[in-house]
């Protein structure tokens, strides 16, 4: 498909900065299969689902995986970088989006950190910026290291308007995460309170949790002109065996799966058969959803919203049909909702 048919405009102000306060006070768009949109709360997303709903939530966690260096052993005047990582290849290697890629080489060494207390050679260049770095350190003592030097990834459409700060520690996480991973946050899971929770399981919604850790491709742009050209970088996920069983039954019994996120998603999808079937999954996946894809194993997704010609509206546009989604995002929009990563959610059934 063509790229510009995902294509919208969006006003500079609709981009959130920060969450909403509380969590649940944001925003939230109900798109049902048919009919009109409802303008609601997340924290009426109790009253919106249905009793023995099962939702399904990214425990991911993200870590501080920006990181500010620079190249060494070349020349007196060493050029400064910054890596962001997105995907974990061992105890000790990472892959990479650098900015400044085309200064290194392999076999280059780079030193992170103000401190310049962490270490790695350049083992390969990839396209688009994508370097793959051997550190020194490895394994936990490694995840110590990026945690001393690095910084929370914000996103480019965030980190451009304004500085990290402390604040971001807690409001970049959902509060469930507890698989460290991610570098880029699981953003519907940020709507979520302990009161929330609480008042889903009260309504007779249960939750499971899987696990797929968001790498830094989430960001970037689909540079294509049509969709086929446009190659996926992979994320690394797990669904046990126990949390199958109980997703397997729910839909035997005719309950809905209610994803939160697209990251829980398009999890569920790589592990389903033709069926809708799960099957304990621990292996990356570069699944990329466009419209004319058949869904297997989700009935509603809850998922924020999303920037123009990303992979992650062609997934909603898959999901609820593309003239819809730009009709709902044409009304939020019009609207006043907040955009993207600390933004306000919508709440999508299946077309």
């Amino acid at each position: 498909m063509r790229v510009d048919l995902f294509d919208f405009e969006l006003p500079e102000e609709r981009i959130a900065l920060r969450p909403a306060l509380p969590r649940e006070s944001a925003r939230l768009l109900h798109v049902p299969a048919n009919g009109g949109f409802g303008d609601r709360t997340v924290a009426e997303l109790p009253a919106l689902l249905r009793e023995g709903d099962l939702l399904v939530f990214n425990d991911t966690r993200v870590i501080p995986a920006q990181l500010e260096g620079r190249r060494i052993g070349r020349g007196t005047d060493e050029p400064a970088l910054g890596a962001t990582l997105h995907q974990r290849l061992d105890g000790s290697t990472w892959k990479a989006f650098v900015r400044g890629a085309r200064k290194l080489k392999p076999g280059d060494i780079v030193r992170f950190g103000d401190d310049a207390s962490l270490h790695a050679t350049v083992r390969e260049k990839g396209e688009s910026g994508e370097v793959t770095f051997a550190f020194e350190a490895s394994g936990p003592e490694l995840d110590r290291a990026i945690a001393h030097v690095g910084s929370v990834p914000l996103p480019p459409y965030i980190a451009s308007k304004r500085a990290v700060d402390e604040q971001d520690l807690s409001d970049y996480q959902t509060i469930y995460s507890r698989q460290e991973g991610a570098v880029a946050a699981p953003t519907a899971g940020l709507h979520f309170t302990p009161a929330l929770m609480k008042a889903l399981a009260a309504r007779g919604i249960e939750q499971a949790f899987v696990t797929l850790h968001v790498g830094a491709g989430t960001f970037l742009p689909v540079k294509a002109d049509d969709t086929a050209a446009h190659r996926m970088h992979s994320e690394v996920g797990t669904i046990d065996e126990t949390t199958c069983a109980r997703l397997n039954a729910a839909r035997e019994a005719g309950r809905r799966i209610v994803a939160v996120g697209t990251t829980s998603l398009r999890l569920l999808e790589s592990a389903a058969d033709d069926t809708g079937r799960l099957s304990p999954f621990a292996a990356p996946t570069d699944i990329f959803i466009t419209p004319g894809y058949r869904f297997r194993a989700v009935d509603a997704l809850m998922t924020n919203f999303h920037l123009p010609r990303s992979t992650l509206f062609m997934l909603v546009s898959a999901f609820s049909g593309l003239e819809r989604m730009r009709a709902a995002y044409d009304h939020a929009i019009a609207g006043g909702y907040r955009f993207y990563s600390y933004g306000d959610a919508c709440l999508l059934e299946r077309s």
